[in-house]
């Protein structure tokens, strides 16, 4: 709760963007509990931060664990601050007990995990997973015109440190469900084996500017007309890719802005989803399919660009084991699970053994500001974490 004071929201819950100084404040707050805590900082060159808990053996590869602390515009308090805020306390549970493990204990705290300023989301983990390329990063644009790269410079994120990958012994990523599974339920803990792929796109549809009213309908290029019927196909497509498949259509855009004149262009983003490759694939052709035959039908044209492409992600099943394993000593309610978000752990997972463990939120409710979870839920998510993390530190 004092962390979401650091850029409150109007409703209860927090905004603070990647970059920005509130952003600034809650990793200034969470440096002063890591220090307290006996650990060292370091940023890595795209401002991932790690705070590190030394081992007996300063050479093993340590464990991870952590998430992000940046927000949606009308984010809520435990989206990625929680897993966060875990790790610390895990952290803080060893310390009072004065247990030593053998590796060291990293917190990581990734940069721009959710990419509402700067797209794309997950930049911090992509470009240290290798996925994204650091300058390409740097150079990214908010709606201001600022850069990435500008703000890490100011800020003085910009470290030393590669961004890129050095052994892990494993990882763990704490995060509330950010869906209605597990509290329809009634399981306490989720076990999180794989990430469903996600595309993003940008959709642009081309038709011809006329008068709204002179101008029959059989006359017209109207784009909209086929955004209509290409809408329709896509929420089809994702319902023969039950129970799995995701198709989310947002960001609408028409120009020019006047409501009597036929568009001459409408833009669009869409999200879909699938944890299979070979369906995500599958939809992804159908959707193709419906733009190129709607366009020709109602003689517009149309430009598909992929902003984001998110293969679906397995993870280790040791690290599975780990969470499974704690969940069973400690007696909660527990069921293996598909996660529907993209997560930071995505990318950790392309180059360490990792996992995620879930607890329920109210209601499913993430990406709003009135997202909670109880501190009973909190405390049983955060125990799961320190037996996991425990068995692989050692």
């Amino acid at each position: 709760m004092d962390m979401a004071e650091i850029g409150p929201g109007v409703a209860g819950g927090s905004n603070r963007q990647a970059l920005s100084d509130d952003d600034r404040d809650g990793r200034d707050l969470f440096i002063r509990w890591a220090e307290a805590a006996g650990c060292t900082i370091e940023f890595d060159e795209i401002g991932n931060l790690f705070a590190r808990r030394p081992g007996r053996d300063p050479d093993a590869a340590p464990v991870l664990v952590g998430s992000h602390l940046d927000t949606q515009p009308t984010g809520g308090r435990f989206d990625g601050v929680y897993g966060v805020l875990g790790g610390l306390e895990v952290i803080e549970t060893l310390n009072d007990l004065g247990l030593e493990t053998r590796t060291p204990i990293d917190v990581a705290v990734w940069t721009n995990e959710e990419g509402s300023r700067f797209q794309p989301s997950m930049m911090g983990s992509a470009v240290w997973g290798g996925k994204l390329d650091l300058a390409e990063a740097r150079s990214h644009v908010d709606f201001d015109g600022i850069t990435v790269g500008d703000e890490l410079d100011r800020l003085g994120w910009a470290g030393s440190r590669p961004a890129a990958p050095s052994p892990l012994t494993g990882s763990f990523e704490l995060h509330i469900e950010q869906g209605p599974i597990l509290e329809n339920d009634g399981t306490e803990i989720g076990i999180v084996t794989a990430v469903q792929g996600f595309r993003w796109y940008t959709v642009e549809l081309f038709g011809s500017p006329v008068h709204a009213g002179p101008t029959p309908m059989e006359l017209r290029q109207d784009p909209a007309r086929a955004l209509s019927a290409i809408m329709g196909d896509v929420y089809a497509i994702a319902a023969e890719h039950a129970p799995y498949g995701r198709a989310t259509f947002a960001q609408f855009r028409s120009e020019p802005i006047s409501p009597n004149t036929v568009p001459e262009r409408i833009a669009f983003s869409l999200d879909m989803r699938h944890p299979d490759g070979a369906a995500l694939d599958a939809m992804d052709k159908a959707m193709r399919d419906s733009v190129a035959r709607h366009t020709e039908t109602h003689e517009v044209t149309s430009n598909i660009t992929i902003d984001t492409n998110s293969p679906p992600v397995q993870f280790d099943e040791n690290c599975v084991a780990a969470v499974e394993d704690s969940v069973g000593a400690l007696g909660f309610s527990h069921q293996r699970m598909v996660s529907g978000a993209g997560h930071d752990a995505c990318y950790v997972a392309l180059h360490a053994p990792t996992s995620m463990i879930f607890v329920p939120c109210d209601e499913g409710v993430s990406h709003n500001e009135a997202e909670n979870i109880s501190p009973d839920q909190a405390e049983r998510g955060a125990s799961v974490l320190l037996n996991a993390v425990i068995a692989l530190a050692k």
